[in-house]
């Protein structure tokens, strides 16, 4: 008997009951369905996470000075700290840098004026500083290249800073604050571009100020972190190599140093966001094992309908392997008509979110494949027995039946 005639015959057994078998793949769309739609917000979920990590600062390359200080006869221990020269001779080897700060840290009693004094935390960094870490300005501007060159006593404060001391944002732009008996006029207000939670150098209390002016309050040259950003995302690990080597050949073979970028942390969370992606992929196939029995008892019941043509197709010659092909085919064209369904709606979906709203939703063909594998293997899997079960009728009993 010819495949082709087994999948005739099993249309045609569609055909016969299609209410019954209309109702039985309702399972199988509904399942099909969840696992695109439950495969596609795993995606859309990882895609979200990476995006907010991403935005603490691109393709960013952090270099800090760890330890290794040299302890003298006096029992005094000269620290080895990075310079703004190291950050130039990055600069001057390392191709693909399109961005660079360094960043000097201070901490001073700020006077606000009518008797109000804060402590706060000052950093000194380039005007890159800003791209570097992909801040956000709320008001007013960030101090630029004339700012710097000219060493402009201006400020820009963080936004939770400026709404403690002003009210508002708006309301800090062109008010003075004094450090170390030294007036500064606030010319901008930021933000991170997400929270970190105290988890990088920007604290509550955080003023920027431009690093050639911030020096003259340390009187040195030293910095305590240096920022680079790579053009590509493909060269910040070679790069982070390259930079930590030529830093620590400028410095004592005992200093350590440590080149940190989002890469690792990147790798961490997507690795995260796939299994739970799997977890509740699985998850949502094991709803298709309900689909599954329905489809066993519609064709026990279906068996249990046709024993007269089962014994007469074998009275004509049939053999049992030609019957249990038949209602296995019957049983995974039940199942994978279902999934097909289910899947063209799970996909509809996003992708009609995706024409008719600004947001991109990620879709991917593996929650198509996985959907409809999933829908044939349930097919296979529990129309095994009601196909058994009618290969193995004996024909004389079966034509007896009334």
């Amino acid at each position: 008997m010819m495949f082709s005639e087994v999948v005739r015959l099993a249309v045609d057994s569609f055909k016969a009951s299609k209410v019954r078998f209309l109702l039985t793949m309702l399972g199988m769309i509904i399942g099909s369905g969840s696992i695109v739609l439950v495969y596609t917000l795993g995606l859309t979920g990882k895609d979200y996470a990476l995006h907010l990590i991403s935005s603490i600062g691109p393709n960013m390359v952090e270099m800090q000075y760890n330890g290794g200080d040299r302890v003298g006869p006096d029992n005094t221990s000269t620290p080895d700290f990075m310079t703004r020269d190291d950050m130039e001779a990055v600069m001057e080897q390392v191709p693909g840098i399109i961005a660079s700060s360094p960043m000097l840290e201070f901490h001073d009693r700020v006077s606000m004026g009518g008797g109000i004094v804060k402590d706060s935390m000052i950093l000194g960094v380039s005007p890159q500083y800003k791209e570097v870490r992909n801040l956000s300005i709320l008001a007013g501007r960030f101090f630029d290249d004339q700012d710097a060159r000219s060493h402009t006593k201006v400020a820009v404060i963080v936004e939770p800073f400026a709404r403690a001391l002003f009210g508002s944002a708006r309301d800090a732009i062109d008010h003075t604050i004094t450090i170390s008996g030294i007036p500064f006029v606030i010319i901008g207000v930021f933000k991170e571009s997400i929270e970190t939670f105290g988890m990088s150098e920007v604290s509550e209390q955080t003023i920027l100020v431009p690093y050639e002016v911030a020096r003259y309050f340390t009187g040195t040259n030293t910095v305590k972190q240096i920022f680079f950003t790579m053009k590509d995302s493909s060269l910040v690990i070679p790069a982070s190599n390259e930079i930590l080597e030529i830093i620590k050949s400028r410095h004592r073979p005992t200093s350590v140093y440590t080149a940190f970028n989002l890469t690792q942390v990147l790798s961490v969370m997507a690795q995260i966001a796939n299994m739970l992606t799997i977890v509740l992929t699985l998850a949502a196939a094991i709803t298709l094992i309900v689909s599954g029995v329905g489809i066993m008892n519609s064709m026990l019941a279906n068996v249990q309908s046709r024993l007269k043509e089962i014994g007469i197709r074998k009275a004509l010659g049939a053999t049992s392997h030609e019957i249990r092909l038949q209602f296995l085919t019957e049983a995974v064209f039940l199942s994978l008509s279902g999934g097909i369904i289910g899947t063209a709606l799970g996909l509809a979906i996003p992708l009609s979110v995706g024409l008719l709203t600004p947001f991109k939703i990620p879709v991917s063909v593996w929650s198509a494949i996985i959907a409809l594998g999933t829908s044939v293997l349930v097919g296979v899997l529990f129309g095994t027995l009601p196909a058994n079960r009618a290969a193995r009728l004996d024909p004389v009993q079966t034509l007896k039946y009334e």
